[in-house]
């Protein structure tokens, strides 16, 4: 269950190469005197690929602009801060919901707002086709400082084989009625095999998301929020009764249950492998664990909202907004194509593009609703939990120091998620993190 960080949140490589053209290196890609427009963010190969395809038809209905995407290698804050900070910051770069708040204080980023005031045509229908959570997302001390451009929020993958076998009914089928915990833990624990001597041939539960970002999505769904407020908080709620009650419940899934592999099983296997190879029943991740799931021989899968604790009874179930943007560098020479090429992958053909791809959930209602999105998930028998999904969404922190919390959440949650800490133990991390709060 206490799955390495991996997925979205990793800044892959990525393989192979469109063309030399195509995706540049960073310091070519990115150079002050290019007549293109650089395109800068992260993807594994099959998202770079989806991503290119937003990039040629741009270039076709717009032959004027050039672009050049360049895409990132690991580090990418450390990067940007170097890059920038020597004139080579991109025209257009992608942004992370958990970090871009350190950039726009920094005054990396363009406030999009003043360029929203002068193009009324498309601020009307980016409000009118947008859900909020997402947009308000990238609002940050008054500023719009990006657009979203695509949902990673986290859910449930089930193999509807195991269930069946195992004679456990089907999970629910939509956020507004989810399972309790009590009813997960019960199919998690129906759903586990061990052979004879003790060894687990089948687990009823993996985590493929990073293991403290899971557990607070657990205590989100027991009615506490990560933080107090969520834009520049001053607090988080690690001492909060419910959110303790609810990580415990998270961490005994693998240390009392047994229900789900703990933290030294788990460094010899891949969770995301042991879901697609039948040998776990349930997996929480995010729709970039789809490609995998779908390409696995014989695996037939289907998605579910994630359960709700005893607080939240009576509540739809959440996910987290887990969400990117596209953003513009304040120092770019070229705000008008930057402009132009935000509007179109943030708009209704990007984001018809994104549908289809079967590589990311859109963030525009109409691209959710769409044929081609249907057509790209014809596997998925569940397909609200994908389209609802963004709308079931809550919001993690914003804040300039979240990489120093993280940091913090890194070293507290660890041993209470090996079972080595109760998860009381976190209310003593709160001084620390108001600390950090108060002097990012």
């Amino acid at each position: 269950m206490l799955d390495k960080p991996i997925g979205r949140r990793s800044l892959l490589r990525g393989a192979g190469a469109l063309t030399a053209a195509a995706l540049a290196p960073w310091p070519a890609g990115c150079a002050a005197d290019d007549e293109a427009l650089t395109f800068f963010f992260s993807a594994n190969p099959d998202e770079r690929d989806a991503r290119m395809r937003i990039v040629d038809e741009f270039q076709r209905r717009h032959p004027d602009i050039k672009v050049r995407a360049v895409l990132s290698a690991p580090g990418v804050m450390q990067q940007l801060s170097t890059f920038c900070a020597g004139g080579k910051c991109p025209d257009v770069l992608m942004a992370w919901e958990l970090t871009y708040a350190e950039l726009a204080n920094r005054g990396v980023l363009l406030d999009l707002g003043t360029l929203l005031a002068r193009d009324p045509a498309f601020a009307a229908q980016l409000k009118s086709d947008s859900i909020e959570a997402l947009y308000e997302t990238f609002t940050f001390n008054g500023g719009q400082y990006a657009f979203p451009e695509q949902w990673s929020g986290n859910y449930l993958f089930y193999n509807r084989r195991l269930f069946a076998e195992a004679g456990v009914p089907a999970p629910p089928r939509t956020w507004d009625q989810p399972w309790s915990f009590a009813e997960f833990l019960a199919a998690a624990r129906a759903l586990t095999k061990r052979n004879g001597s003790g060894r687990t041939s089948q687990w009823g539960f993996v985590n493929t998301w990073s293991s403290y970002y899971s557990a607070g999505l657990f205590a989100m769904n027991n009615g506490v929020p990560w933080a107090t407020p969520r834009m520049n908080p001053t607090h988080f709620n690690f001492d909060n009764e419910g959110f303790i009650e609810a990580v415990q419940f998270y961490a005994d899934l693998a240390n009392r249950y047994r229900v789900a592999p703990n933290a030294s099983e788990v460094q010899s296997m891949s969770t995301p492998d042991l879901f697609a190879a039948g040998k776990a029943a349930i997996a929480l991740g995010g729709h970039w664990r789809y490609q995998t799931f779908m390409r696995a021989d014989g695996l037939d899968f289907d998605v579910a909202p994630l359960p709700v604790g005893p607080r939240r009874q009576g509540r739809a179930a959440a996910s987290d907004i887990g969400t990117t943007g596209l953003a513009i560098s304040a120092s770019s020479q070229r705000k008008e194509q930057a402009w132009e090429f935000v509007k179109f992958a943030t708009g209704p053909v990007g984001q018809a593009l994104i549908a289809e791809s079967s590589l990311f959930v859109p963030v525009l209602r109409s691209a959710l609703d769409s044929r081609g999105f249907a057509d790209a998930h014809q596997r998925v028998g569940n397909l609200a939990v994908l389209t609802e999904g963004p709308a079931h969404s809550e919001a993690l922190p914003v804040t300039p120091a979240w990489e120093k919390v993280a940091a913090l959440m890194d070293r507290n949650f660890g041993p209470v998620l090996r079972g080595s800490r109760p998860a009381a133990s976190l209310a003593g991390m709160s001084g620390a993190l108001d600390e950090v709060l108060r002097t990012p």
